[in-house]
């Protein structure tokens, strides 16, 4: 959850600070002092004691300003033979002393020019183990903020008894993000305010693009979820350290705020309520809007749902599928006017082309969609069908059933069975899909869209769970509508059994990497058309013409090319070409085509366009194609365009896709034109379902046995007949 204005409401009762200056703020990359972020601080800190507030300083900071001041007078004191030796690293406490002094000269000089004045106070870990000493720091400290006096704390690194800086974890305090917050509770400050270099806390490496900034930490949601980056260059802690910190001083009742001490005015921004930084508050689990649900009780509560609509009849689940297809033709307005805010906004935004034609709805996707759902709905009974039977011993009978798996995940790329979960990128049509598959086969599921099909996703889910009756619950389809949430889901194997990610290789190889959940989907779609020497002029191009250009985006769509070499010289390649680029196809070569043909060459040959572009390469035979397709396609789907029988079943038995076709379009390696109804995606793993994924892929098995009191007792007596047995009972 995100922070509203109202959770910084705080503020308004808020008199006395603690303010944490960090090492790596204090600092430059190089180690010298940041002039101008420790001006600024001074700025900051002069215009709250102006406006009233009582300001503590806990700074850091000394010891990289002490170890850059003596290399430097070790390096001017040092011979030319001295420095051919192997150079000791200074001693830490030594460092400490020497910096402390320029720190504190450097904060004198600075808040004298703001006519304010400033108070060391050095201290050590084992002075908060004498009562005397808390109850005079007390006084002394509550004297100067009196006098409108700025007390700056920092650890006395050069006498206290710890091993070195930096090493020596233990204690009451351990760095001086834990000592501002021991100072906030001794000092009974109402806010403490910790600054880093980055803006707050992320969900993640705040350099990887996919994290997002924590408005408001709420330990249940987030403790255990979030991935730490490196710790501070410079300093001993790190985000890590802050955090620890935080919760440790909120929870003890002291707000706090992690935000970014490199802008200029962002402390006087948190007293004014603003939202920014990462606010730490002991209530922030309150804040949680009524109704929003985590992911664990979204994933149980999907479960449940599942249990209860496997008991349902064949019929009746099949009513809530009829149900929704009308509910989605009935509400076909209200669908298409979110879904063209959703385009509007992308094309605003820049997105490409390609995505913005997966995220549109185009005219009669919604009839299709429910056409498709009333076909689903009218299949054979796919939960409960007997599979095999078997006597084993004589007149006792075990039979293998399709069954749900209850839990299915699917997401901007993940989906997830039994309860699944579904990751389907920008494409508000496969949440449909996926939702329909997900009711026919007994299976909960827990969806999560792209951010661009925002407004899709919300009415499409909104429309099919409308339809669902009460007696299952509407909670059997989840919508997961925040990236924070993944992880957590991720971690989930005790209740969700299947993910399934569809979206790019790094993302679906991410979630192979960080879940203990069985994952089924494709990353990438590089289908290849391999046209031999002997195959038919015309139906070549049709082929190749629409497995490129009847829906570019589509993953079952041509990226690749392959011509035999024969057909350079006949012409037939150059009329394939002409007749791509008059529908608009960019082409691109191959080494061997680009050099030939003089057309730009491709960046890589295992690139998918999702475009109106392709790969044209030439190649020396069959056999030749075949080893192409293995190096660099993906194992999705691939054909061969020849009139040769025996070419087409050497391509056919050893082209190792999960779908192969000879003398038609990839563009048939689709769900609901194989007769699937429709598909949770196309799945190039190779164990459980492969290629396109309906019903048939969100069902396991379990095993039935019937009989009439036996036990195994060691075998004793028991003749095993392992005997087949009709399939009908």
């Amino acid at each position: 959850m995100e922070a509203t204005d109202s959770t910084r409401a705080f503020v308004k009762d808020v008199k006395r600070v603690v303010i944490k200056v960090g090492t790596a703020v204090v600092t430059r990359a190089d180690g010298r002092l940041a002039l101008g972020r420790l001006g600024a601080l001074c700025e900051q800190i002069h215009e709250l004691n102006y406006q009233g507030y009582e300001v503590i300083l806990v700074t850091s900071g000394a010891v990289g300003v002490g170890r850059q001041r003596l290399r430097y007078r070790k390096l001017i004191n040092s011979s030319f033979a001295d420095l051919q030796k192997p150079q000791v690293e200074l001693d830490g406490k030594a460092c400490a002393a020497v910096g402390q002094n320029g720190l504190m000269a450097l904060y004198d000089t600075l808040f004298s020019q703001l006519d304010v004045t400033s108070a060391q106070l050095l201290v050590t870990d084992n002075d908060f183990r004498d009562p005397a000493f808390r109850k005079q720091l007390n006084e002394t400290v509550k004297s100067l903020l009196s006098l409108k006096v700025v007390p700056i704390f920092n650890e006395n690194d050069a006498v206290s008894t710890r091993k070195a800086p930096y090493e020596d974890s233990s204690g009451i305090f351990w760095d001086n993000d834990s000592l501002a917050a021991l100072l906030a509770l001794e000092l009974k400050a109402d806010l403490l305010v910790l600054l880093s270099d980055v803006d707050g806390l992320y969900s993640g490496p705040p350099s990887d693009p996919h994290s997002e900034l924590i408005h408001t930490y709420i330990k249940e949601r987030h403790e255990g979820l979030i991935t730490f980056g490196d710790k501070s260059r410079v300093g001993r802690g790190g985000m890590t350290a802050k955090v620890k910190a935080a919760v440790y001083a909120a929870y003890a009742g002291i707000p706090v705020v992690i935000t970014s001490g490199f802008a200029v005015d962002n402390i006087l921004k948190v007293l004014n309520g603003k939202r920014i930084g990462t606010l730490f508050h002991r209530d922030a689990n309150k804040w949680v809007p009524q109704g929003e649900v985590g992911a664990r009780e979204m994933a149980v509560a999907a479960r449940e749902s599942s249990r209860r609509l496997q008991a349902l009849s064949s019929h009746d689940r099949c009513k809530i599928l009829l149900d929704v297809a009308d509910a989605l033709e009935a509400n076909e307005k209200l669908i298409i006017a979110e879904n063209e805010a959703d385009v509007a906004d992308a094309q605003q935004a820049g997105y490409e082309k390609s995505l913005v034609s997966r995220l549109a709805l185009k005219p009669g996707k919604i009839s299709s969609l429910a056409n498709a759902i009333r076909v689903l709905a009218n299949m054979e009974e796919p939960v409960g069908r007997v599979l095999k039977r078997t006597e084993y011993k004589v007149r006792d009978i075990l039979k293998i059933i399709t069954a749900a798996f209850r839990r299915i995940c699917v997401g901007e790329d993940i989906i997830s069975l039994g309860c699944s979960f579904d990751h389907f990128e920008s494409r508000p049509d496969a949440l449909v899909q996926i939702a329909s598959l997900a009711i026919r086969s007994g299976n909960g599921l827990l969806l999560k869209g792209g951010k661009e099909a925002r407004r899709s996703n919300a009415i499409l889910h909104k429309v099919i769970t409308s339809a669902i009756p009460k007696s299952v619950g509407e909670r059997l389809i989840g919508l997961v509508t925040s990236r924070e949430e993944i992880p957590e889901l991720l971690k989930l194997d005790d209740v969700i059994d299947l993910v399934i990610p569809r979206g790019s290789n790094k993302l679906v190889t991410q979630i192979k990497t960080s879940t203990k959940i069985p994952v089924l989907g494709h990353a990438d779609g590089i289908c290849h058309v391999y046209v031999d020497k002997s195959a038919n002029r015309d139906m070549a191009k049709q082929i190749v013409l629409d497995a490129k250009t009847d829906y570019p985006a589509a993953c079952n769509a041509m990226e690749t090319l392959l011509v035999h070499k024969d057909l350079l010289q006949d012409g037939i390649l150059n009329e394939l070409i002409v007749e791509l680029q008059i529908k608009g196809v960019k082409i691109f070569g191959g080494p061997r085509a680009s050099s030939l043909l003089n057309i730009p060459e491709a960046r890589s040959l295992h690139h998918e366009y999702s475009s109106l572009a392709c790969t044209v390469e030439i190649v020396d035979d069959v056999n030749a194609a075949i080893d192409h397709i293995h190096q660099h396609g993906s194992a999705h789907t691939d054909c061969i365009v020849t009139e040769d029988h025996e070419v087409a079943e050497l391509f056919l038995r050893q082209v190792d896709s999960a779908a192969v076709f000879h003398n038609a379009s990839t563009r048939f390696s689709d769900g609901f034109r194989f007769g699937l109804g429709a598909e949770v995606g196309i799945s190039t793993s190779r164990i459980h379902a492969r290629g396109p994924v309906g019903v048939e892929g969100l069902l396991t098995t379990r095993w039935i046995a019937r009989g009439s009191g036996q036990v195994v007792n060691g075998d004793k007596g028991i003749v095993y007949t392992h005997k087949d047995m009709s399939l009908q009972a």
